[in-house]
């Protein structure tokens, strides 16, 4: 079985799909990497790690022949339009957004992994690849803000005079807003955190964050697979005027609140922005997908009266070593899941297998996709 990884050409992108030590791990079970040259570079993994590892640097005319080919972000078109028919490509394809992506391949008859698709299972943990991402965005986001504010993080008692921790507000407490409030809390920052799911609530104060409660007697915001859900209007009030009263005197706000394949939920307003301090700072990690602030500029920083709002959509590639690792891993983790006795194999009855196969040889096998289409 031939496995065959690009170099990332998106802009900024730093990660690499599949590092040395997944190449070596795989070797042992009769996948052959195909690797083109420099592919590991920004990553900081040279031809020669992959080389020592079992790899074979070559030209792009090989790694097209590849049984599954591997790429952290979507191909382009011209890459697809030379893969061959019956690749199976893996990627963080956002199916409904890349319309005519899919099109593409369902032209070439490939079949294609979606990583955003994988259900949120136990069985799935390993190969969660937007979890491990996130992770480290969470991190991340707090380390940018810290760095964008004019002020210290944690109280500090000096002979000059007390200085009061730097107030942070985290909304959705997923896994990136998890490892966003800890992150903070190590940095001594006094943490608040939201979410529209109450049962996450014991974990935001395991560490060491206060949790923003908005009442409610329904379900409003528990969703399915982990992530929430659309709320009841009168539910978006209520949150509306806890939010306005949290974020009015908040120094560092960051939220998190993105789901694949659609766009990101509007949770601050510009009226909220102005009621900010100056030269407090928003990091937008659902910027991706058009953001949770209204005046997030995906890829830019916007200064709107002294408030920043920082729209970064790729923090997981300000940390290129670690993020390849964990994405590497994951990936490794697929292809050991579809391994069995007699070598790579896709079990369509598999929960995990049918919930991330989106094209299959060609033909749509992902409602929401096919409905797009």
């Amino acid at each position: 079985m031939k496995v065959g990884v690009l170099k990332e050409n998106k802009n900024g992108e730093k990660r690499v799909a599949i590092i040395p030590q997944t190449v070596a791990t795989l070797s042992k079970k009769g996948y052959h990497f195909f690797i083109e040259a420099g592919a590991g570079a920004n990553s900081f993994f040279s031809d020669t790690d992959y080389e020592k590892a079992g790899a074979t640097i070559c030209d792009l005319s090989t790694i097209y022949q590849s049984n599954i080919i591997v790429k952290v972000n979507a191909p382009t078109l011209d890459e697809i339009n030379q893969i061959s028919k019956n690749t199976l490509l893996i990627s963080l394809f956002q199916t409904i957004r890349d319309i005519e992506l899919v099109k593409a391949l369902k032209e070439r008859e490939c079949s294609a992994f979606s990583l955003n698709l994988l259900p949120r299972t136990t069985l799935a943990q390993k190969m969660d690849i937007l979890s491990s991402q996130a992770n480290i965005a969470g991190y991340k986001a707090v380390i940018i803000g810290a760095d964008h504010l004019g002020k210290y993080m944690p109280l500090l008692m000096t002979a000059a005079g007390t200085i009061s921790p730097a107030k942070t507000l985290i909304i959705g407490a997923g896994v990136a807003g998890l490892q966003a409030i800890a992150t903070a809390k190590r940095l001594g920052a006094q943490v608040e955190a939201f979410d529209v799911r109450p049962e996450v609530k014991e974990q935001v104060e395991s560490l060491g964050a206060k949790f923003v409660e908005v009442e409610s007697s329904s379900d409003d915001g528990v969703g399915t697979g982990g992530y929430a859900k659309e709320t009841s209007d009168e539910y978006k009030a209520k949150q509306q005027e806890i939010m306005k009263e949290r974020i009015s005197v908040s120094d560092l706000v960051i939220t998190t609140a993105l789901i694949p394949n659609r766009p990101a939920p509007k949770l601050i307003t510009t009226e909220m922005v102005e009621m900010m301090k100056p030269g407090s700072i928003i990091m937008d990690l659902a910027s991706e997908n058009g953001g949770n602030c209204e005046l997030t500029s995906p890829g830019e920083i916007v200064n709107h009266k002294q408030i920043f709002i920082d729209g970064n959509t790729n923090l997981p590639s300000t940390m290129p070593t670690h993020a390849s690792q964990l994405f590497s891993k994951n990936i490794e983790a697929i292809i050991d899941h579809c391994h069995g006795e007699n070598g790579f194999h896709l079990n369509k009855e598999d929960e995990i297998v049918s919930g991330m196969l989106f094209l299959d040889n060609g033909e749509i096998t992902h409602q929401p996709t096919k409905e797009a289409l």
